[in-house]
């Protein structure tokens, strides 16, 4: 118990000291938002703050916290590190960089921001990844709620026809303005999601003779290699993305960057709400290690069995709170996808509007932009029902995408400072975790063993070249920092911002 509340209270300091350190290295001051300056009734348009946090935390949460959470249990207590350290020093940094730059060059996307200050083959990365990741979230989030509502109903009502229906919410609510669906609902569903954890977690604490929690002082070790499964470097730190670190953060921090209101907003809004994640994960990891006993041999095997899933919400949400927590599982598991998948679609389409040129002021534009992404993503929700094991695989390429993702947008935010003459050894803040997460990626894509590379290379070697990607671009970047003259290039990107307030 004693190692949960010290995470919560580290999470919590983070937040009111560390938020306050990369607000001052951003260096934000009163210059116009894109909400104030030009707004557009669609896209780009001024909402409250608390309103912009909640809308902020049902983006960047969705099943993540839940599911990736409940699945990072496996590797055992030694997970809390990985949420704490992971949200307040990468993942929050992260995504309040990514919403303050995008805030700054009017709401622009983390393609195009990659362009800016990295270059032109950035941003080809970027954009590719993006719109990939982006799809493979809206596919994602099709199924499991579909699969909830059909057991819900008994069978009467099938999958593919509850299918049909997020879809068709999906393409309704990624065209129409953001403060009509999205800005009603979703500070409504970011509420249930925090009554929620709360709920789980209180069931926890009331309930410590029966379902006793882990501390990290005696179970100092990696459960899921002990039990014979992968370990925690790198898979523990591509299992739980959202709530430690995550890529998929970069493509919807923009979306509220043009709605903040100034920038002081910034540091509640998007520190804030990753903070809030990281705390949703604490708790749903904590409440999963205590459930399943996963510090047992069978109750390891328990929760591998069922994984971070809608199987796994239901057994503990409805044995630790009885009809009531059933429903709160019921709700959690069905809205919190949805409400990933929605705005991942609205996001691609917004992507795609900056790379044709095309105004999003205009309803058949946002048609024509969103249709074909539309029927991409139905496809591959089709695909997904066809085979259960389909779903694992387009989670294993999730999980590295995501997370390259987020390696790269945190090297754009090291862009962004390195040519800041003011001070670019201020860098150093988004550098250290850009190495860390590329490292991360680079080593789980030559070390899964069941997608492509890893079937074929030993651990090890996955190990050496992982690290070795890693080191080869964190020294180019310290090339850049010591011998480059970036004070021409700071006239250019100030110029570029100014071109577009």
């Amino acid at each position: 118990m004693w190692t949960f509340f010290i995470a919560l209270a580290i999470l919590i300091m983070g937040y009111l000291i560390y938020s306050r350190v990369t607000e001052r290295v951003f260096q934000i001051d009163e210059r116009e938002t894109p909400a104030i300056r030009n707004p557009d009734g669609v896209d780009i348009t001024p909402l409250p703050k608390w309103k912009s946090f909640l809308i902020e935390l049902l983006n960047i949460a969705g099943t993540g916290p839940i599911f990736g959470a409940i699945s990072g249990a496996l590797f055992g207590p030694i997970v809390f590190l990985w949420i704490v350290l992971g949200c307040i020093l990468g993942g929050a940094v992260h995504d309040y960089f990514c919403g303050m730059i995008s805030s700054r060059n009017n709401g622009n996307s983390i393609v195009k921001l990659s362009h800016i200050y990295v270059g032109k083959v950035m941003e080809i990365v970027m954009r590719i990844f993006s719109i990939v990741l982006l799809v493979l979230v809206t596919a994602v989030f099709v199924v499991s709620p579909s699969s909830l509502l059909e057991s819900l109903t008994g069978g009467k009502v099938f999958a593919w026809i509850w299918m049909l229906i997020i879809l068709a919410y999906y393409l309704i609510s990624a065209i129409v303005p953001i403060d009509k669906v999205i800005g009603k609902l979703y500070p409504i569903f970011g509420v249930i999601l925090i009554v929620m954890a709360l709920a789980v977690i209180g069931g926890v604490l009331f309930q410590q003779d029966k379902y006793p929690m882990l501390e990290l002082i005696n179970h100092f070790q990696d459960f899921s290699a002990k039990n014979g499964g992968l370990p925690w470097w790198p898979f523990m730190l591509t299992t739980v993305a959202c709530g430690a670190v995550s890529g998929f953060h970069a493509t919807q921090s923009p979306m509220i960057a043009k709605c903040i209101k100034s920038e002081k907003e910034g540091r509640q809004v998007f520190y804030g709400a990753m903070v809030a994640e990281g705390v949703i994960a604490l708790i749903w990891a904590a409440a999963a290690m205590a459930f399943y006993r996963v510090d047992t041999a069978d109750g390891w095997a328990a929760l591998a069995h069922v994984g971070g899933s809608s199987t796994s919400v239901q057994e503990i949400s409805s044995t630790l709170l009885g009809p009531v927590g059933t429903v709160l599982a019921i709700v959690g598991v069905v809205i919190c996808p949805i409400t990933s998948g929605d705005t991942a679609l609205r996001s691609c389409r917004l992507i795609l509007g900056e790379w044709f040129k095309l105004d999003q002021k205009k309803i058949q534009n946002r048609l024509i932009l969103t249709l074909p992404l539309f029927v991409l993503v139905s496809g591959i929700s089709v695909w997904n029902f066809l085979d259960e094991s389909n779903f694992n695989i387009l989670w294993r390429w999730f999980a590295w995408s995501n997370q390259l993702l987020a390696a790269a947008c945190l090297w754009v935010s090291t862009g962004y400072l390195l040519k800041d003459g003011k001070g670019k050894y201020r860098s150093l803040f988004t550098a250290i975790p850009a190495l860390i997460m590329t490292t991360v990626v680079a080593t789980y894509i030559f070390g899964e063993p069941h997608i492509a590379l890893g079937r074929f290379i030993p651990m090890w070697v996955a190990y050496i070249v992982g690290s070795s990607i890693g080191l080869l671009i964190f020294g180019y970047y310290l090339y850049q920092l010591l011998f480059s003259n970036n004070h021409e290039n700071n006239e250019e990107i100030i110029n570029e911002e100014d071109s577009h307030c």
